[in-house]
Order: structure tokens, then sequence, then C-alpha cells
């Protein structure tokens, strides 16, 4: 039997958990000095406030060792293998922990650790096409030759509603910060190589910014890999998300179009308001 695992950076509402099985090694978030797991002991919401109330942002890390081994193990004892899928090795360490894992339990031959080179449902879109394989009676082999065919196809980008969660997380200077607030500048993120790049800065209102953006994409959604695209958002209004909901719609390509709220760790970094439209090209 093939499981397919991820660590909870890939954002996937609970539904599609279920449907396909997938388990979530989840990272760690900290508040001060308290350590919480992401995605199981603390909400956005909670994570929203203490920001607010002590005008930081919080540190994110890698899941534990232990942890990745308890997980596991069961799996390896079972006779399984395991597909994981982690966040890009750029941005963290928790590929690396999944290898050690795999040492540990003495089973490189049945754990197969996939550096996704992205990040939120970017990872999500990749963990669905491999637990819809492995239903399908692909071999592990066969799945990991696919996926690593799709991953330079993921197409991940976001808007965000403000700059000042990047600021405080040191991925945008204090200036840069302070200017775009100013002038009500939206810049989008995307993801290229493994790596978060800032491109096209939009202007204004965010309803409109985030329309501007889902259109700018137009040509590449309608080629895109007509499974499925994500609506992932960390806190957007729900006439924003469906505004998204019904121009995807309306482009008549996607069989399945799913809403994610993101979490713990993507949240914490881009702050609350930020909505990306994820696909395969």
């Amino acid at each position: 039997m093939i499981k397919i695992i991820s660590d909870s950076t890939c954002d996937l509402c609970e539904e599609l958990l279920d449907r396909y099985n997938i388990s979530i090694l989840p990272l760690h978030i900290l508040l001060g000095e308290k350590e919480y797991e992401d995605g199981r002991d603390i909400s956005i919401d909670e994570i929203y406030r203490w920001c607010e109330a002590a005008k930081e942002t919080p540190k994110t890390s890698a899941p534990s060792l232990e942890r990745a081994v308890e997980l596991f193990e069961p799996y390896v004892k079972r006779g399984d293998e395991l597909i994981c899928f982690s966040i890009s090795d750029s941005m963290s360490s928790s590929g690396n922990i999944m290898r050690m894992a795999a040492q540990q339990l003495d089973a490189e031959h049945s754990i197969h650790v996939l550096d996704s080179q992205n990040l939120s449902t970017g990872i999500g879109l990749l963990v669905v096409q491999a637990a819809v394989m492995a239903q399908e009676g692909k071999t592990a082999d066969e799945i990991v030759r696919r996926i690593k065919e799709l991953i330079p196809r993921v197409r991940a980008s976001f808007v965000v509603d403000t700059l000042v969660y990047l600021h405080r997380g040191g991925r945008c200077s204090g200036l840069a910060a302070m200017a775009g607030g100013a002038l009500k500048l939206h810049p989008r993120i995307q993801v290229t190589d493994g790596a978060m790049q800032s491109g096209k800065k939009y202007r204004g209102s965010m309803d409109k910014v985030i329309l501007s953006y889902v259109r700018d994409m137009e040509e590449e959604l309608k080629t895109a890999d007509r499974d499925r695209v994500f609506i992932t958002h960390s806190g957007c209004s729900r006439e924003i998300v469906e505004q998204v909901r019904q121009y995807l719609e309306g482009l008549g390509v996607f069989r399945e179009i799913w809403e994610t709220r993101a979490g713990g760790v993507v949240s914490s970094h881009c702050g609350p308001g930020t909505l990306g439209v994820l696909f395969i090209a």
C-alpha cells in the first residue's frame, strides 16, 4: 500500500485530506515563548490576535524529528511505501527532518521524500495528484516520476493586503512597507524555483486588486490542467472569494474549484487578507 503524507504547509482542507487518506506532519509556530503545532492546537484568528497585541510576526520552525518518526513508523512496520511532501527546501528544513526520520527508521528504500519547491496549495496540488494516482493503483516509482514532472508546472502566487507581516518577517524592507502602505500597493508574490519573488504591484482597494490579479492569469488559466484549481486565502471577505470563484467558473476550465484557508505558517508570514489562485499549467 502507498501512503501519502505532507507537512502542514500544504494547506489542504479536511474534506480533501479525508477523501484521499492524506496524513499531515505539523510544523511549529512560536508565539513569544509558547510553541504550537500548526493546524492542531492554535487557530489562525488566535495567531492574528497575538500578532496585533505583540506587534510581532510569529516565528515558525520545522516539525520535530520525534514527531516525524512517530507518524512514519506504523506505516513502515506495516510494509507500506510512503510518499512525503515538504515545503520548499529553500524555505524550511521540513524535508530534511523527513529524510532523517527515514534514516532513523532504516526505511530510506520505502520512504520517498519530495521537495515540492513550493508552498501552500502549490504543494497541495502535487499532494492530491499523488493521492489520486495511489488510488488508481500506480506504483510509488510511477507516482514520484510523475510528480517530479509536475513540480515545474505548478503556478503558485498570491496578493497581500498588507506589507506589515512580510516586513516583520524580514521579507520586505521597512521603507518598502511604509511606501506600500502609503500608496496602497499590493504586491503579487510568486514562487519561482522554490523561492518567493515579488512581481507586479497593484494599487487600490483589495477587491479590485484581486480581480485584476486573477485576470492577469487568464491566458494561462485557460490552458491549465483541468482537474482542479485552488483559491487559498488567509481570511478574505466572502464577497471577494465568491467573486474569484465566479470568475474561475466562468472560464469553464476546471472540474473542481477548491477554497482553502491558509494554515498557520503561511498566514503568519503573509498576514490577513492575502489571497492566491494556484494551479498546474
